[in-house]
Formats: C-alpha cells, sequence, structure tokens
C-alpha cells in the first residue's frame, strides 16, 4: 500500500477517536436535563462500539457505504438488545412491535420533556432518547468527519449538542466541558489536515500549528476571561424572550425581571371577583430545586374525572363557573381556579391529574383556547379550620420532605415565629402574618443586588437574613420553614388575579391578567378541609381569611387572630400595592415577579440556525475581502475567489494543474466565459513570473478583475445543480480544503460538462 495511502487510513482511526473525546464533552450539558443514570455509559458504549467498527472496516479497505451500512445494522442491534428486547425475536431481532413500540416509548420522552422539570428523573423513556439521539449523531459525524473529510461541519453539530442544554437550562459554564469540546475539535481539524497532507512535499507543520495555537488560546481566552466581563443588562421584548409563557420550575433566581407586560388571558367567572388561576404544583424538595408534580394524566373526558373535592360534609362549599379565554399564553400548563371538579370546552388532547387538579398538554398548547371551569370550593369556618389537623396528616411524605442538610436557622425562626400558636391554622397564620409584616420588604433588585438570587436551602436563609425578595423567596421560605414544623406544604405557580375592565359579558365582569401576574404562593393541607392557599409575599395580593361561625365577618373571632375581612377566594392586587416597583404609580402596570422562562423553543431554533449558518457567513465575509483587495488590483486574491468557488462547487482545483489549464478546464466543462478567464489566468501568470516592478496594462490596471471574477463564479453557479450550489453556501468546502491540497485534486466528477 502507498505510504500516502496508509497514513490517510491511520489518519481514519485518529478521527474516529476525536469524535468519541468531542461526543463525550458535547454530552455532559446534557446532565443538566436529564439526570446521569444508565444512558450516560450506554450511550458512550454505543459510540465507542459504533465508530471502532467504522475504523476497522476502513482499515480493511470497507467501501464508505459498506460502513455505514454496518454502523447502521450495529445500531439498530444495540437499541433493539438494550431497550425491546422484549418484542424481539431471540431478544436481538426486531419485530413488527418493536416498530410499534418505537413511536410510543419516543412519545414518552416527549411528554417527560414537555411537562417535568430539569433535571429530569432518567426513566425508561428518556434513557432511550438520549442513546438513540447519540447513536443517530455518531453515525452522522462518522460519515461526516472521517468519510467525507469536513470536520468543521461536525463541530457545528457537536456545538449545538452542547448548546441546547445550556440554553434550556441556564447555569453556570461547565469549564471541563468546554476545554475537552475545544480539544476535540481542535484535534479533529489537526487530524484531517495532517491526514490530507500526507505524502505530499507540501508539509503543513507551520499553518497548522498556527491554527492549533490560535485555537488553544480562544479555548483559555474563553474560560478565563470570559466569566469576568460584566453582564449585559436584559433589554429583550417581553414577547420575543417569552414571557408570556408558564416555568415549571421554580428556581430562586431564574425569576425574570421583564417590563412591559402583555395581556395573557382574559378571566369572568360567577364569583363576586376574579380567582386565583394556578397551573403547576410542586411538592418535591430536595434543597437546590423545587420539582413540579409528576403523576400520570388521565384523559379530560375520563369517566373519573377530577373526582369529588376531599372536605368534609359539615364543611360548606360555594360552587363557580369560570370562563377563561388565552389571549396570548403559550404553555402545556393550562391556568385553573381551585378545586376545579369539571373543565369544558377545551380543543385538542389534555390530560388532568386528579390529585392537585390540574391539567396538562399531552398533544395540545394553550394557544387560542377558551374554556369553562366548574369549581366546588370547600369555605370551613374559624372554628372548623382552626380544629383541622396538619401535623401528622395521611397525605405522602413528600409534602414535609426537607434536605438532608437544612440550615438550622429555618427551624429556629419557624418555632420562634410559631411559639405563640395553639393549633396548626395559628401557626401557619403566623408564619403568613410575620412575612407580610413590616419586616420584610418587597423587591426585584435586592436579591441580585444582595448576592443572594440563587436555588436551595442556602438561598432561603439567605433570604431570611436580609429579608428582601421576590415572590418565589417568600412561598419557598415559607414552606420551607412549615415543613420544619411538619406541617404539609406546597408550592404553587400561576395566575394572580386580574385587574377588571369596563367590559361586561353576559352581565359578568371581564378581568385582564398580563404576563406580569405570573406569581407562586404555597398551599397548606388540613384534615377534612384539603389544600388551602396562602399568601405570605409581602405587598401582595391578599391573605386567605375565615368567618366564625358564630359571629359575623370581621367579628371578635376574626380580629384575634390580627386579619381583616377580605373575600377568602378572591384576593386582589393593585398598582397601590406595589410601591416598590419602578413607574408604577405613574403607569398604574403591575411589575409583579416573573417566573416564567425564556422562549427555550424558540431561542434553540435561532440558536441551530446561527450556528448552521456560521461557515456560510464566515466564507461571504472571507470572499467579500479577497474581492475588495482584487478591486484594488490583487490579481492573487481575484484567483484565489475563482479556485474557492471551484472548491465549494465540487470542481477539482488539483496542484498539478497550471493557472492556464485549469481556466481552459472551466471554459471547456463549466461553461466560464473564455474573455472573463483569459483576463483573470493573464493576470495571475504576470504576478508569478514578470519581473519585479514591470508595467502592465491589464485587468488589474484598469479595475476589471472584480467584474471578470463575478462573471467566472456567475457561469460555474449557474452551470451546477441546485443542490450543490445550496451545499456551496451551507457548507462551503474552501474552509478546509486549500487549492492543490489532495481533496481539492479529487477526480473530475463525471456529471461535469
Amino acid at each position: 500500500m502507498p505510504r500516502p495511502e496508509r497514513l490517510r487510513r491511520r489518519g481514519s482511526g485518529a478521527l474516529a477517536a476525536g469524535i468519541l473525546l468531542s461526543l463525550t464533552a458535547a454530552m455532559m450539558p446534557v446532565t443538566r436535563v436529564i439526570e446521569p443514570g444508565g444512558w450516560v455509559p450506554g450511550a458512550l458504549t454505543l459510540a465507542t462500539v459504533m465508530l471502532a467498527t467504522g475504523a476497522l472496516l476502513r482499515r480493511a479497505r470497507v467501501p464508505a457505504v459498506g460502513v455505514s451500512l454496518v454502523e447502521s445494522a450495529l445500531f439498530v442491534l444495540v437499541i433493539t438488545v438494550a431497550f425491546f428486547r422484549d418484542t424481539a425475536w431471540f431478544g436481538v431481532i426486531p419485530t413488527p412491535d418493536t416498530l410499534r413500540a418505537v413511536p410510543v416509548l419516543l412519545a414518552d420522552a416527549v411528554q417527560q420533556m414537555a411537562t417535568g422539570a430539569a433535571p429530569l428523573p432518567a426513566s425508561d423513556a428518556l434513557s432511550f432518547f438520549v442513546v438513540a439521539s447519540v447513536g443517530v449523531l455518531t453515525l452522522v459525524l462518522d460519515h461526516v468527519v472521517v468519510t467525507t473529510r469536513l470536520p468543521l461541519l461536525g463541530a457545528v453539530a457537536l456545538v449545538a449538542v452542547a448548546l441546547v442544554p445550556t440554553i434550556a437550562v441556564p447555569a453556570p459554564m461547565d469549564v471541563g466541558a468546554f476545554v475537552v469540546l475545544g480539544i476535540g475539535i481542535l484535534f479533529l481539524l489537526r487530524t484531517d489536515t495532517r491526514a490530507r497532507h500526507a505524502g505530499s512535499s507540501r508539509r503543513p507543520s507551520t499553518a497548522s500549528a498556527t491554527g492549533v495555537a490560535i485555537g488553544a488560546v480562544a479555548v483559555i481566552v474563553a474560560v478565563v476571561l470570559t466569566p469576568l466581563l460584566p453582564a449585559p443588562e436584559s433589554r429583550e421584548d417581553p414577547i420575543a424572550a417569552g414571557s408570556s409563557g408558564i416555568n415549571p420550575t421554580l428556581r430562586l433566581g431564574d425569576d425574570l425581571r421583564r417590563p412591559n407586560p402583555v395581556e395573557v388571558l382574559r378571566v369572568r367567572t360567577t364569583a363576586s371577583t376574579a380567582p386565583y388561576l394556578r397551573a403547576v404544583t410542586l411538592s418535591s424538595f430536595a434543597g437546590e430545586v423545587w420539582r413540579p408534580d409528576e403523576q400520570r394524566p388521565e384523559p379530560v373526558d375520563s369517566a373519573e374525572g377530577f373526582g369529588p373535592v376531599p372536605a368534609e360534609a359539615d364543611v360548606a362549599r360555594a360552587e363557580q363557573v369560570t370562563r377563561i379565554d388565552i389571549e396570548r399564553l403559550s404553555s402545556t400548563y393550562l391556568p385553573l381556579p381551585y378545586p376545579a371538579t369539571d373543565i369544558g370546552g377545551l380543543r385538542g388532547d389534555w390530560g388532568l391529574i386528579a390529585e392537585n387538579r390540574t391539567v396538562v398538554a399531552m398533544q395540545a398548547n394553550t394557544s387560542g383556547q377558551g374554556y369553562e371551569v366548574l369549581t366546588e370550593e370547600p369555605r370551613p369556618t374559624l372554628e372548623q379550620i382552626r380544629g383541622a389537623r396538619a401535623r401528622g396528616a395521611a397525605v405522602s411524605p413528600d409534602y414535609v420532605q426537607l434536605p438532608v442538610v437544612t440550615p438550622e436557622l429555618i427551624g429556629q425562626l419557624a418555632r420562634e415565629v410559631t411559639a405563640d400558636a395553639r393549633t396548626d391554622y395559628d401557626a401557619v397564620t403566623a408564619l403568613q402574618r410575620w412575612f407580610r409584616s413590616s419586616a420584610f420588604s418587597y423587591s426585584l433588585d435586592a436579591p441580585v443586588e444582595e448576592g443572594f438570587d440563587g436555588a436551595g436551602v442556602d438561598a432561603v436563609e439567605r433570604f431570611l437574613v436580609e429579608r428582601t425578595g421576590y415572590c418565589v423567596h417568600f412561598a419557598s421560605a415559607f414552606a420551607v420553614m412549615a415543613r420544619s414544623l411538619d406541617i404539609p406544604t406546597r408550592v404553587v405557580i400561576g395566575y394572580l388575579p386580574g385587574a377588571d375592565t369596563p367590559e361586561l359579558v353576559d352581565d359578568q365582569v371581564v378581568y385582564s391578567v398580563t404576563s406580569d401576574l405570573l406569581h407562586s404562593w404555597p398551599e397548606v393541607y388540613f384534615e377534612g378541609i384539603g389544600w388551602v392557599g396562602f399568601e405570605p409575599t409581602n405587598s401582595l395580593g391578599s391573605p386567605p381569611t375565615f368567618s366564625s361561625g358564630a359571629t359575623t365577618p370581621g367579628g371578635a373571632a376574626d380580629q384575634e387572630l390580627g386579619l381583616t375581612p377580605e373575600q377568602t377566594e378572591a384576593p386582589s392586587v393593585g398598582p397601590s400595592e406595589r410601591p416598590d416597583l419602578p413607574g408604577a404609580a405613574e403607569s398604574g402596570a403591575v411589575q409583579d415577579d416573573q417566573a416564567s422562562p425564556t422562549a427555550v423553543p424558540g431561542i434553540v431554533a435561532l440558536a441551530l440556525v446561527a450556528l448552521l449558518g456560521a461557515p456560510g457567513v464566515v466564507r461571504a465575509m472571507w470572499r467579500r475581502r479577497q474581492l475588495t483587495a482584487a478591486s484594488g488590483g490583487d490579481e492573487r486574491a481575484a484567483w484565489r475567489v475563482v479556485q474557492d468557488t471551484a472548491i465549494d462547487l465540487g470542481i477539482p482545483v488539483p496542484a498539478s494543474e497550471s493557472p492556464r489549464s485549469f481556466g481552459a478546464r472551466l471554459v471547456a466543462a463549466h461553461g466560464a466565459p473564455p474573455d472573463a478567464v483569459d483576463a483573470l489566468v493573464t493576470a495571475v501568470e504576470h504576478a508569478s513570473y514578470a519581473p519585479a516592478g514591470s508595467a502592465w496594462s491589464g485587468a488589474a490596471r484598469d479595475g476589471t478583475l472584480a467584474s471578470a471574477v463575478d462573471a467566472v463564479r456567475g457561469a460555474l453557479r449557474a452551470g451546477t445543480p441546485l443542490g450543490r450550489r445550496l451545499l456551496a453556501v451551507l457548507v462551503p468546502r474552501s474552509l478546509v480544503v486549500r487549492p492543490g491540497s489532495a481533496t481539492a485534486g479529487a477526480r473530475e466528477p463525471s456529471g461535469a460538462r
């Protein structure tokens, strides 16, 4: 075997190793979205087996098509054995049942990603999704990087894979993963360059080493200097940034501060005032983040429905009908008043979770929905709720779960604040009254300025020290302190009651709910009554009150707890309750705290488009620079544009061919205009061979070099199929393939004319 060919085969093995290294680094950010589990070694093992098999087959001189077919078969085999053994023949060969099981598992994975909160538990469906995705990506990268030798395109795919989880779940940069990914991509580019020049007299050692050095410096600068740069102020449009959405994860510090609220929905109800609207309940808290409840939803039209409201027969109830029209909300979580007993008018496939009375999309979205909700709200008397037990109630242990390591300050303050409480209700109202007292203040800015805008029990402890924050601080601190007293709590994400409008429909006031009313609050469970919402956020909303069965509202029984006679079901909010927000008094608009996410799908799509379009943009900028030089009389720059255009369009540019011979072939085989080609060839020959300082009055002197280049480029593109032209724009080979290199000098395609 000739030495150059032997070196290229060795280069294929090195490229496969570089792909595996880069894949490993690209997978690291995925652990932000899905908890590490069996999918990590499974995906890496599958990638290793596929890449090693491909390298061995290439050393055995198997054609590229055969390599891809064998790798595809290996992929199917491993996926079948790992996830579909029960439906496969002999546990190995896929059957029709296996094919039917694949979309079911994929749909389950998509549902978990749509309704869950990161990091998601590593279920079988999600493990299959990740392992299968890594296998497909490995197959594509092996073909793109090793077979077609386009490592830059492979690098774009790897960066996109690493970038998407980072955008979806904001967190500090994973320096280790970034450095490993950078090393892997540089290794791919270096190995490919050396393999292209194997056996050639034109050794790329200096240029290649310079490129690697530049890349290494870029990685070091990104790691060392970027974290030191000040973060830019957010100036996004709230709609484009996704403020009209619902974030199912209550992260202390992911609360977004965005001006210019937009109307997200309209409400009218048979109740006297507008209700709170719940969307998501969060019960599990391990110390870093509150997790949304993940019970499997049942179809909305199922026979069981929401089921009866779990309140004792002697507790009074109030039935209300609420109409909700979505104006500008895109979410898989449906805003509902509590406690819902029936719902109608939904379009699409929706599922209900009876335990927490929420509704989530199975194959639908809130956009454009209009629906009616029937609620049956328990209205216990003050005596009934004070006599109801919360501590030791028969509920899931999740509702009293606390992290293994919880700061002592949290429990200590909870005991101090509730020291005089005689009942569980007295204890939680004491907590609520304490948070809403002058000891605390509401602020969107203070958490950032004071440095505790983070997540977890440490942030709760810091909030209790600083005593200023926004709704997620108040709700989480209330829930954690109540749990330290063994009182079952959970946190809810939804919307505050909207502002009334002059509009009437069927004699009902229409309330407008804007994006800045997205809110979080705690709920407490009482036996015989159910879940009761509380409002600890200082200066926001109205806490629930209960009237004595023996006195009128506002009587002695109410006053002994220091409560005011307000409507239980309809706490309200107005501009005057938010004096701490800039411009509230002038505009009358409530700048509420935001728990909504960024528009992850839109941002991810834009990021992918930017990454995929980057090679074309870089190529266009470089070409413009060369054309500018050509307009100034640089013959070599003009000729280089022609060569790069040919490489991008798949036209060989071998080192053995002189400019005149190459120009003649462009005219004869590709329809290039003879006059323009002759002007360019004459100019580059003069620049290459004429004595220094000799005068010449050709195209370089009369300013027509750039015009000649444009004429040749236009003719070459016109004679090339559309698909190849598009590929030349999106993935310009000339970024990595140099004129005269082994790859650029490939044999002329048979389709050339």
